[in-house]
């Protein structure tokens, strides 16, 4: 689906206006006259950044209030690692983890938007009908679980599509392109058709940076964010302390936060209507200050 109308509020021209992205969460519209921020956490002992690994009702607390303090607009929970090789948990752990998580987030703040990082459908029924959680987070598009569309279709919630090459087990294997944004585009482009004919309309694509690319493939997606614009739907951006920052600078993932707000700050001004972020903070202030500058006239 191509949708050349659709205005996300943001062209290289002028940046972001008051004509925004909107998502009907929980049966309200919600709009956003800036980009959004996500925060990160993950109640796993394997993610591959270890400072985003949150165990236990406390931490989980703690995690929360943190994320809304530094102007977070959604947190994201994942109970499944996708880094490159991991062996996924039994459906019931990831249920478990999730539940517990979920619960302590809605006694936080109950109306806090919840994403559910999940690429099992049964997962993502479960999650919906017992919390009614705001967006399902998908790492595979549907790919590792062909229910998925049934399921985010049946509840009418928003749904982020990711691009990986593979599975997170092998992805990084050898991943090959020959045009790796026409080729996103494209895979996007079918998937958008398949959810809207079965009436879905909130869909926000993530090109899926380190999800089966090359350091190459992932820089050339981010110079050429805005070429998915042409899809018409909310671009998120997960770019957070990933091997295209760290392995390319010969760092750790605990090193990488300023390597961080530079891809987050391109991204921005490239595009990205949502960052995915395990720093919130440091996020919400570069988005600030990409508002102040997309503000200004050019005189040039």
């Amino acid at each position: 689906m191509v949708n050349d109308n659709q205005d996300f509020g943001w062209t290289p021209e002028r940046g972001y206006t008051s004509q925004d992205t909107s998502l009907n969460m929980s049966g309200e519209l919600t709009g956003y006259q800036r980009p959004m921020v996500m925060g990160i956490m993950n109640v796993t002992d394997n993610s591959f950044y270890p400072g985003s690994r949150i165990q236990g009702e406390d931490a989980i607390r703690h995690r929360v209030e943190q994320i809304i303090a530094e102007g977070g607009d959604i947190v994201d929970i994942g109970a499944c690692s996708t880094r490159p090789g991991s062996t996924p948990p039994t459906v019931e752990e990831e249920l478990e983890r999730l539940r517990m998580a979920v619960s302590v987030t809605r006694s936080v703040k109950e109306d806090f938007p919840i994403s559910i990082d999940t690429y099992r459908a049964s997962v993502a029924d479960s999650l919906l009908e017992e919390f009614s959680v705001e967006i399902i987070n998908d790492v595979s598009a549907g790919e590792m679980d062909p229910d998925m569309f049934d399921v985010v279709a049946k509840w009418r919630v928003p749904y982020i599509l990711t691009h990986i090459q593979g599975t997170p087990l092998d992805m990084q294997a050898d991943p090959r392109y020959d045009d790796v944004v026409a080729e996103i585009i494209d895979f996007f482009s079918e998937r958008i058709d398949r959810l809207t004919s079965l009436g879905l309309a909130d869909l926000i694509i993530d090109p899926g940076f380190g999800f089966g690319k090359t350091i190459d493939h992932n820089y050339t997606l981010l110079k050429n964010l805005a070429a998915f614009r042409v899809l018409g739907c909310p671009i998120l951006a997960g770019l957070s302390r990933k091997s295209m920052l760290y392995r390319l600078l010969g760092i750790t993932p605990e090193e990488a936060l300023p390597a961080t707000q530079s891809v987050d700050t391109i991204a921005l001004l490239n595009g990205a209507d949502m960052l995915r972020v395990h720093d919130v903070l440091p996020a919400a202030q570069a988005v600030s200050i990409h508002m102040a500058y997309s503000r200004q006239p050019n005189f040039m």
